[in-house]
């Protein structure tokens, strides 16, 4: 397990450099955690490295926005890169080593060939609204599982569908590694921490607590009134605000996303929301598990 000590981090490009290193650690019989990241790091990232030092006695976390996951070039172009933040970070939350790869390390032939399905879950929600999204999740996050290898790896719960999708990758090729879920990090207002928040403007900045609201809106009612009331009510909130454009809201399973249509208090819910908020695409999500 980690030390008192922070380790001093270590930055390596070149991913036979980083399986060298790792190797020499496990025949040590240390174990390893794993944070894969875009960048743009915040108190969210830190909470998940902080999570891997203390269950972990080598945590690595890699930083590249990976090109097969955007369905949209501009967001691809303007997504938010602070990697001098982001290694200072990354050192005061414990990180031992960071892995800072190039497209052309992590795709030397090109943009990958491999199709992954993953049923029902990538069909909904974000899947829906984002085109070929998971499968370059699924690509992205096997190519880094196998040069890693960790014994447990850690995602932000703010992403659910993805956290979901991963598990399901996980089980289905038999990476053995445990997938761990973290709490969603919020700020004083209530917004959610993410990489995005960084594109908003002041003005947007103090509207965007709004999509949190609306959430807990949602998970106020959801024992009184009709699902199709509630998201009526949902997006008449939103609308308060015409700087906000819904794009979803749904109200599913908490483990399968499939749409659900009347409450139990026996069954695990989740509430997730997807607006733009001027051209900065933000999702969150509540997650009522049983």
């Amino acid at each position: 397990m980690a030390t008192t000590l922070k380790p001093m981090l270590s930055v390596i490009h070149q991913p036979h450099e980083l399986q060298a290193l790792l190797n020499e650690r496990k025949r040590q019989g240390a174990s390893i955690g794993f944070v894969p990241t875009m960048g743009a790091l915040h108190d969210g990232h830190a909470s998940l490295i902080e999570k891997s030092w203390n269950e972990n006695d080598v945590t690595v976390c890699s930083i590249f926005v990976n090109p097969t996951q955007f369905n949209n070039p501009d967001d691809f172009l303007h997504y938010p890169k602070t990697i001098e933040q982001d290694t200072q970070l990354l050192q005061e939350a414990g990180c031992d080593y960071l892995f800072l790869p190039t497209s052309e390390t992590m795709y030397p032939t090109g943009t990958p060939r491999t199709r992954f399905d993953f049923g029902a879950l990538e069909t909904v929600m974000e899947g829906a609204f984002r085109a070929g999204h998971f499968n370059g999740v699924g690509i992205i996050v096997s190519k880094l599982l196998h040069l890693v290898q960790p014994d447990k790896a850690y995602f932000g719960l703010k992403d659910l569908q993805q956290y979901l999708v991963v598990k399901q990758l996980v089980a289905d090729l038999g990476f053995p590694v445990q997938i761990i879920g973290c709490p969603i990090i919020r700020d004083e207002d209530g917004l959610a921490m993410s990489s995005r928040n960084k594109r908003l403007t002041a003005t947007q900045r103090a509207i965007a607590p709004l999509l949190y609201k609306a959430l807990q809106k949602a998970e106020s009612l959801l024992a009184t009134k009709d699902f199709g009331q509630i998201q009526e009510e949902v997006a008449a909130l939103l609308a308060t605000e015409p700087s906000f454009k819904l794009e979803y809201f749904e109200i599913a399973d908490g483990q399968t996303l499939e749409s659900i249509k009347h409450y139990s208090p026996e069954k695990s819910i989740a509430l997730c929301i997807a607006a733009f908020l001027g051209d900065v695409r933000l999702i969150d999500n509540i997650l009522i598990e049983k």
